[in-house]
This record gives C-alpha cells, sequence and structure tokens, in this order.
C-alpha cells in the first residue's frame, strides 16, 4: 500500500502508479516527472508530487522543496539534452488559472530564442497607491498562514 494519498480516478494518480504509461524522466520518494504528451514544446515535463494533492494549497509540509527539487534537476538535464537556453516552471492553480487536471503538477517548459511563446501580457498598476494598498491587503492575509506555517 502506497504511503501516499490517492484518488482513483485522477489520471495523474493513475501514472505514478504505472497504471497508464509515461514516459518518465524522474522519479524518487516524494515526486514522479515525466513528459506532457502534449507539449508546449520538445521535452515539456510534468513534475507531480507523487501523492494527490489538488493544488499547491494543499500540499503538505516539506513536498514544496522535493518538488523543488525535482524541478532543479530535470531543467538542468533539459537544457544540457535540449540545448533550450532557458525554461519555465509554470503551475495552474484552480479552473480560473487554467488547472484541468486536479493533481498539483509544474510544467517545466524547455524555451528557446524566437520561440514565439509568450508567458502573459504585462500589466499596470493606477498608481503606486493602488500597487502599495494592495501589498498590504495581501500582506495582512498571508501572516496569519505564514504564522501557521511556521
Amino acid at each position: 500500500m502506497s504511503k501516499h494519498p490517492v484518488d482513483e480516478n485522477c489520471i495523474f494518480c493513475k501514472i505514478v502508479a504505472g497504471t497508464i504509461p509515461s514516459a518518465c524522466v524522474y522519479e524518487d520518494e516524494e515526486v514522479y516527472a515525466f513528459l506532457d504528451v502534449n507539449p508546449i514544446s520538445r521535452g515539456h515535463v510534468l513534475v507531480v508530487p507523487r501523492g494527490h494533492y489538488r493544488t499547491l494549497l494543499n500540499l503538505p509540509a516539506g513536498t514544496g522543496e522535493a518538488l523543488v527539487s525535482a524541478m532543479r534537476v530535470v531543467a538542468g538535464a533539459l537544457m544540457e539534452h535540449c540545448g533550450c537556453g532557458g525554461f519555465n516552471c509554470i503551475s495552474n492553480n484552480f479552473s480560473p488559472a487554467g488547472q484541468l487536471v486536479f493533481h498539483s503538477h509544474w510544467h517545466v517548459v524547455p524555451r528557446f530564442d524566437g520561440d514565439g511563446l509568450s508567458a502573459w501580457p504585462g500589466g499596470k498598476y493606477k498608481d503606486d497607491t493602488e500597487m502599495r494598498q494592495l501589498a498590504e491587503s495581501i500582506k495582512e492575509r498571508a501572516a496569519p498562514a505564514r504564522r501557521r506555517n511556521l
């Protein structure tokens, strides 16, 4: 029996369990990474925790560190093998952000000069006051959560 929580209906849980085949590029006790079957660019990898956690907000302490460590290894291997000049690490959380599979995961996307991909359009705040007020409001809400995680 797995020490990680599993959702029997989750495609990523099935991939981690080996019941759906994948092209694995990295694995350890906490993380499984495999090539995306619909790549944004050649070498696009999905990095997932072995346990079923719906979003970043559900990850237990320590799992994030394991994921970042795995992404560093995968990204370095991609740069060496694919010859990409850079990479994006992207995690979509909840439907409005584009999350399609509700098993927390990160996309490591190799980037090449002139590849035509764009991360997102830039925007502006109305003025410095609006930006400072927003920052303060977020900071106030983050403080209790930060204290809980210490």
